[in-house]
């Protein structure tokens, strides 16, 4: 049952992220263990992204991101952010 909802999380977040950053993606084409960040990554998030999105984050998951350095330890790829969420890491 883990390994559904793990997968089920996974595709919610590459949406969220798309979504919520406005790129031209298909969830299901986002490897979850690729970088999310900077310009080599898989969608190129820019600093507005991470902004954009650890609001959204916040909100919906209750997670808190602090710094740039904290969003490349949560955000580095749809896989560590799911195991952020899931950990309920860097909750407020």
């Amino acid at each position: 049952m883990y390994g559904a909802a793990d997968a089920t999380l996974k595709l919610e977040l590459k949406t969220l992220i798309i979504e919520t950053c406005r790129k031209k993606a298909v969830p299901d084409a986002v490897p979850d263990d690729a970088p999310l960040i900077g310009p080599g990554s898989a969608l190129g998030l820019d600093s507005l992204d991470v902004l954009e999105l650890s609001v959204v984050l916040k909100k919906r998951y209750g997670i808190r991101i602090t710094d740039s350095k904290d969003a490349m330890r949560v955000m580095g790829s749809i896989t560590q952010l799911a195991a952020s969420i899931a950990s309920g890491a860097s909750r407020t």
